[in-house]
């Protein structure tokens, strides 16, 4: 696999729904990928054109922006945090929907977003975060979390959160509510821009991919 083409994918359940569009688009893990029990983060693809890496979802920006890996697939979260140049998203694969809002306890009585100068803001997006705020003219202080984000306003580690929602279920059953939303999100395929200008399997890899979501 020297000379395999390196594909990033994310652990979790954005996987469970890429795999049946990988497979129209041609890119079929082999079957030890499917093992729960099987720890080892890289695969083969069945037709052993390609290397399949199995990593955290901000890590599938990172190793493809840095050339790492030739493309993954990724959330378009991930993608706006980010900002990597080298970083390029040319398919939405319309899986993986949800969005990043704003959610503050039930029944506070907090300022409304735009009369507030600072804010607290407890998130996992500290770049895009920051950059909403700062287009309504309040200035965040993010408070960078990587989980248990909705424990924040409760404990006093900041007045709001800034995380993704599906159904909204669990801002409930913690007291929270949604108040506003930042960015809708989908899973992208994200590829390396100089692999793309360079390697032609990349390009080959986006059309196969557009033509697995048309289809």
């Amino acid at each position: 696999m020297s000379n395999a083409l390196t594909f990033a994918v994310p652990k979790g359940r954005i996987l469970e729904e890429a795999l049946p569009v990988m497979a129209r688009a041609g890119l079929v893990p082999e079957a030890s990928f499917h093992d729960k029990a099987n720890r080892a983060l890289s695969f083969a693809s069945e037709d052993g054109a390609t290397r399949i890496i199995r990593v955290r979802a901000f890590d599938v920006a990172t190793f493809v922006a840095n050339g790492a890996a030739q493309a993954g697939i990724v959330g378009s979260d991930v993608v706006e945090e980010f900002h990597y140049p080298e970083l390029y998203a040319p398919v939405d694969l319309d899986i993986g929907h949800c969005r990043l809002s704003i959610a503050e306890p039930k029944g506070a009585k907090l300022d409304p977003i735009g009369r507030a100068s600072h804010l607290r803001v407890a998130t996992k997006y500290p770049n895009l975060t920051k950059r909403w705020f700062e287009s309504q003219g309040v200035q965040a202080e993010c408070v960078k979390l990587n989980g248990a984000m909705e424990l924040a306003p409760s404990l006093g580690l900041s007045e709001r959160i800034v995380d993704l929602v599906s159904s909204g279920q669990t801002l409930k059953e913690n007291g929270l509510v949604e108040v506003a939303t930042i960015l809708k999100v989908s899973s992208r395929l994200v590829v390396n821009r100089a692999a793309l200008k360079t390697d032609p399997r990349v390009a080959a890899l986006v059309d196969a991919f557009r033509a697995a979501v048309s289809a």
